[in-house]
Parts: structure tokens; C-alpha cells; sequence
């Protein structure tokens, strides 16, 4: 499935020690293809070329917030998805970029969420690890490069920062109560596994817990099949009323969007507490 690359400079946020991060990755929703081939003779090693050499000892699927040492995988998978033209030196800088991005973090106006969610592939250990000593390192980037908390396979942003959606009133004053879906990723050889839909799931789950009311993202619309992938989750296409100057994300090509919306139900008091 062809990607869209973007311009946009909007952050994926880790969580729970990483919540004050601006995004400097695409900002729309795609469900995403496999990383590139390494370059011949490179002395590097991916972190997820590594993982196929460690398989899993069973398939559960572990969806949650990302944390810091996922950070490198989260850059991957997410590169290799959006950019996957990219060839040596410049895919390893743009990898080395996000993750540094990630770990360090951006500001985030006040009063806003983000969190990055991730699709991990492992043992059903606890947060899924692979069968390997927890020192083991690759490359030269050391701790970036661990593999001790399973492979993430897929990869989702949700944020109440509401750059994409349409503005509130003659002031243009930002929305609440909306999240904002974006940066959907899934490794090729992962998908039709569910992936996609629990880490929307999860979203939706998140936003309640943030007190949203809705939901929204942007889809390509020239690619029908994710766009029905939402409507199944339940999400409506919302006609841009003509005239309207709706912000949209940023691309590096021309792309026609969906803007699609979900009511939420309100959180039960369990999933509060």
C-alpha cells in the first residue's frame, strides 16, 4: 500500500516519561508498508532486520503507550513506512533525527495531550521480550538499538493538540474535546493481523480518558481501502463545507484528504479510575 510522504513537522509523543513532545512526523493517518532493503555492504544492521533473526515464541499482540527504549523502533517503523525511497546514509540520519526528536522532546502548548501508541510483537512475557540476555546491544548507537521489549509491528499518534482541525469561532480559537488520530503505520508483514484497528481502539480509549468527546483524523482519498478501514471502526466522512479553509496536514505531494469524525461514548467509571 503507497504511502504519502509529508513536509509537516509534528511530533510522536512517548509516554509516560516523555508527555511534552511536539511531533516531527507526518501528520495523517495511513496504514503503511514494510522498511527498504539495507544498502549494499553497510556495516549498519536495522533494528527490525535484527528482530526477524530472534522470532517471537508466540504471536499476542501488545498494544500500549510507547516508552523511551522503544524510541528507535518507533523511528523505524515509522521512516521505513513514510520514506521508504530513502537510501544510506540519509535513511539512517533521518532515523537518527526522529529517535533524538523523540527522546528529547519538543514543547506542546498547555493543556494539550499526546501520546504515541505502539503494536508490540512478542512472548507473553510481561511487555512481550524476546529470548536474548537484556544487554544484548547492536550497532553503535548501543541502548538505542535494544531489542528487550519485543518488536513493534505497528505505530499510532493521539493528540488533543487539534492542529488539523477546523477552528472555533470569529477568533479562530482552538478546539477541545476533539483528539486527533495520525502517523498510522503497519509493518507490511503484519498486516490483516487486527493491528490497525486495536491501536485505534486504544486511541479511542485514550481520548475518553482525556474527557474527548469525538475523534478525528485524515485519510487519503485515493486510498479507499483504509478510508473504509475507519468507517468500519465507525468513523463518518465530514463534508468541508465549499469555501471553507479547513487546515489539512502538509504533504510532499498533491493528496486529496477525507476529514472523518467518531463520536465517543463517555468513559465508564472504570476506565477513569
Amino acid at each position: 500500500m503507497q504511502t504519502v510522504p509529508s513536509v509537516s513537522s509534528y511530533s510522536i509523543g512517548l509516554s509516560p516519561h516523555f508527555k511534552n513532545l511536539k511531533n516531527p512526523f507526518p501528520s495523517f493517518s495511513k496504514i503503511s508498508s514494510s522498511s527498504c532493503s539495507p544498502p549494499h555492504g553497510s556495516v549498519f544492521c536495522r533494528a527490525s532486520q535484527v528482530a526477524d533473526l530472534f522470532p517471537t515464541v508466540s504471536p499476542e499482540i501488545v498494544v500500549r503507550e510507547a516508552r523511551s527504549e522503544d524510541c528507535w523502533e518507533v523511528a523505524e517503523t515509522h521512516c521505513s513506512s513514510f520514506f521508504p525511497k530513502f537510501r544510506f546514509p540519509y535513511d539512517y540520519l533521518l532515523r537518527i533525527n526522529r529517535a533524538i526528536g523523540m527522546l528529547f522532546g519538543y514543547s506542546m502548548p498547555n493543556g494539550c495531550n499526546r501520546t504515541c501508541l505502539v503494536a508490540v510483537i512478542g512472548s507473553s512475557d510481561q511487555d512481550a521480550s524476546f529470548s536474548v540476555n537484556d544487554d544484548f546491544k547492536i550497532g553503535v548507537f548501543d541502548g538505542m538499538f535494544s531489542l528487550n521489549r519485543g518488536y513493534v509491528a505497528g505505530i499510532l499518534t493521539v493528540d488533543t493538540i487539534a492542529d488539523f482541525l477546523p477552528r472555533k469561532g470569529p477568533l479562530q480559537q482552538r478546539r477541545t474535546g476533539i483528539a486527533y488520530i495520525s502517523n498510522v503505520a503497519v509493518r507490511e508483514r503484519y498486516r490483516r493481523m487486527g493491528i490497525a484497528k486495536r491501536l485505534i481502539a486504544k486511541a479511542e480509549a485514550t481520548a475518553k480518558s482525556w474527557g474527548c468527546h469525538a475523534i478525528a483524523l485524515h485519510s487519503d482519498l485515493n486510498d479507499p481501502g483504509v478510508t473504509e478501514l475507519y468507517k468500519g471502526q465507525g468513523f463518518k466522512c465530514i463534508k468541508v463545507p465549499e469555501g471553507a479553509n479547513w487546515p489539512q496536514p502538509r504533504s510532499s505531494r498533491v493528496v486529496q484528504f477525507n476529514f472523518m469524525m467518531k463520536r465517543l461514548n463517555p468513559p465508564i467509571k472504570s476506565q477513569i479510575a
